[in-house]
């Protein structure tokens, strides 16, 4: 009965779904993607829902949700969404060897730089730079969020320095 009763009413809102969902991502296999997770969790969830209450706006609270959530963890991991071909300028080289061989070596000194941290800045820092938020980086080492501000702005602070040793030497 659970089972019929919420595919009934999940496949009258459907469409509306699969709209909604299509507004949000802008691409229909996203869009099919999303309106299928959502229906896992609403039927996972089903018996939280209040009989008498919209399912359509119950429903379209979980896909915002899940479409949100989705978002973040994209930004968080800096992924690309785009073709391979609209990516030409990341492929082909647009600097002259000798700007390639200073570059190389600024980068050599900045990963030199960032192992002269002390592990307390270094780990805060690097999630920060990897798209963390500060609330973020504080729940996964489990310091308050005003000692994660100090000990990245301590790392910003420390590396300046070591940079600017390096340009006047």
């Amino acid at each position: 009965m659970y089972t019929v009763q919420f595919e009934s009413i999940f496949s009258q809102n459907l469409e509306a779904l699969s709209s909604f969902a299509l507004k949000l991502t802008k691409n229909k296999m996203d869009a099919d993607d999303l309106v299928q997770e959502t229906a896992i969790k609403a039927y996972s969830n089903f018996e939280k829902f209040k009989p008498g209450s919209s399912f359509k706006n119950w429903s379209f609270t979980i896909l915002r949700n899940s479409f949100i959530n989705k978002y973040r963890a994209r930004k968080r991991r800096n992924i690309v969404s785009m073709p391979v071909e609209e990516m030409e300028f990341a492929i082909k080289p647009k600097l002259s060897i000798e700007k390639q061989v200073s570059e190389t070596s600024t980068m050599k000194h900045l990963k030199t730089c960032l192992n002269n941290l002390s592990t307390k800045s270094k780990q805060p820092f690097m999630m920060y730079l990897n798209g963390y938020q500060y609330d973020e980086i504080s729940e996964y080492l489990d310091i308050p969020i005003g000692t994660v501000k100090s000990r990245i702005h301590f790392a910003r602070t420390k590396l300046k320095k070591l940079f600017q040793q390096r340009t006047k030497n």
